[in-house]
């Protein structure tokens, strides 16, 4: 696809695939930087693509009835690499998917994406499944834990999203 490279937000990684006649992108990053749902978008966006579906996983404020004030997440060194693995084999289970997600790490505040997934496809139910499926697989699998501080001064550990 001509220009695609173009459109893909710095850093990260992206891999191309074919799937009937059609070149979609894969983009993947873990960043301390802000998610910027625009750009991650444009990495995914042709004159294919009849649905659009986004996912934002943001920084509450409280956790099984206390009052959060910030997290902080950390990763493991294989973070992306998996990441990477996790999109691709998404895009695989939902052949016509192009998907980016990224991952933040680093200190949070409340209001803030953690967590950005873009799927694109021809029809919404593709859309719909593949990005419902990769947040649940990212929830599940990737090296990253956050560390939430609570509003009593108070913290604690906990796995994934």
């Amino acid at each position: 696809m001509p220009g695609t490279h173009d459109r893909e937000p710095e850093g990260g990684r992206r891999q191309m695939s074919a799937d009937h006649m059609t070149t979609h992108a894969c983009f993947t990053q873990v960043t301390p930087e802000p998610i910027v749902m625009d750009r991650l978008e444009a990495a995914v966006l042709t004159d294919e693509i009849g649905a659009l579906v986004t996912f934002v996983g943001r920084v509450r404020n409280h956790d099984h009835g206390r009052a959060v004030i910030s997290l902080e997440y950390e990763g493991h060194p294989s973070a992306e690499e998996v990441l990477d693995q996790l999109v691709t084999s998404i895009a695989a289970r939902y052949p016509g998917t192009s998907i980016a997600a990224v991952h933040r790490v680093g200190r949070l505040t409340i209001g803030d994406a953690a967590l950005g997934v873009v799927v694109a496809a021809a029809h919404r139910g593709e859309a719909l499944a593949a990005c419902g499926a990769l947040v649940e697989e990212i929830k599940a699998t990737l090296p990253i834990w956050k560390l939430q501080t609570f509003a009593d001064g108070t913290s604690e550990w906990v796995n994934c999203l």
